[in-house]
């Protein structure tokens, strides 16, 4: 990594203050963006979150598919906890917090919209910044684009109705259309566009053209990332200023779920003897999250201001620094495995 990535989080950190802080100097400002928005979708988030995830979606190889039963033990950690345990235990553990341990320090329409953000991330499997983690762990390049592979054909049909099951049981009302609309949006057409982007640019079968254009728009990414996060916690400034407890309170929840996620599926992948290369990559994606999705599903369906869009973008300060932590916990333990 370079070393605008490597200290990610001073700059997210730098870019909430800024946020906040512009947020309280020109409201107007921020609520003239707000109003821009089409069919419950801000516009102007709508074009970071593509810059975001465009070149993300370019680096999935859908040819790498034919590879999928190479290593079947990895890939099946991968998938049961993504999708059968991660979404269900971030529900759980955004309902006992807060419908029950900050019950008292959380008015109980806020706090529902606190749990429908979690879960919004906890449905999101990692698409991008697992190829990081992988990298910084040595694992096998190919099996982590295996997974991103197949976890986003699976969110194309799963994000949906599994974020509509888990709302539902919070008893949250659920607009499918805006839900469908944010897939269609966030998912389909950014995966689709690098889909044949990576197509044109790889006819010869090489990959440097393709290594060339991300390299190119990498920085394009992270500033849309940076500038989302800038205009999230402008639109949140005046909730931040008058309960600054509320980032401590989202954070613990999801700091517990981040490491008990990783803890299950490394664990599970040491238990199983799978090599480290494919294990690390393995229980890193399950703990990592698509927080450039889950961030735009919770302002279409709830709000630029909503506590859902709160809780996401607090998954985006919380997630780099966890993700670290656990690189290097996975690189000090490598010599248990085989």
């Amino acid at each position: 990594m370079g070393l605008f990535e490597r200290y990610l989080s001073l700059w997210v950190a730098l870019c909430i203050v800024a946020g906040v802080s512009l947020g309280i100097a020109l409201p107007g400002l921020f609520e003239s963006i707000a109003r821009l928005e089409y069919a419950n979708v801000n516009l102007v988030v709508a074009v970071f979150i593509w810059v975001m995830i465009y070149p993300m979606m370019v680096n999935v190889d859908f040819a790498s598919l034919k590879d999928v039963g190479k290593k079947p033990k990895g890939l099946c950690i991968t998938l049961v906890v993504n999708w059968l345990i991660k979404p269900f235990t971030m529900a759980a553990i955004g309902i006992l917090f807060f419908e029950y341990v900050f019950a008292d320090l959380v008015d109980p329409e806020t706090a529902r919209e606190y749990i429908a953000g979690m879960i919004l991330l906890g449905v999101a499997p990692c698409t991008a910044m697992v190829f990081v983690w992988s990298q910084l762990v040595r694992g096998d390049a190919n099996y982590t684009l295996v997974q991103v592979s197949i976890n986003d054909i699976i969110m194309v049909f799963a994000f949906a109705p599994l974020a509509a099951l888990l709302l539902g049981v919070t008893d949250i009302v659920v607009p499918w259309e805006t839900l469908l609309l944010s897939v269609i949006l966030y998912v389909v057409i950014p995966l689709a566009a690098g889909y044949f982007t990576r197509k044109h640019l790889d006819r010869s079968g090489h990959h440097e053209r393709i290594a060339s254009l991300t390299a190119q728009i990498k920085p394009f990414s992270i500033m849309g990332l940076l500038a989302t996060v800038v205009l999230l916690f402008g639109f949140q400034a005046q909730t931040i200023i008058d309960k600054p407890l509320v980032i401590v309170l989202i954070a613990i929840p999801l700091l517990i779920q981040s490491y008990g996620i990783f803890f299950i599926a490394y664990g599970w992948a040491y238990l199983w003897r799978v090599p480290f290369s494919t294990a690390a990559p393995a229980a890193l994606i399950g703990t990592s999250n698509f927080f450039e999705l889950a961030v735009a599903v919770a302002i279409s369906l709830f709000g630029l201001h909503s506590g859902a869009a709160l809780a996401t973008v607090v998954g985006v300060l919380v997630e780099v620094p966890v993700m670290l932590s656990l690189v290097a916990f996975a690189n000090h333990t490598r010599a248990r495995f085989a």
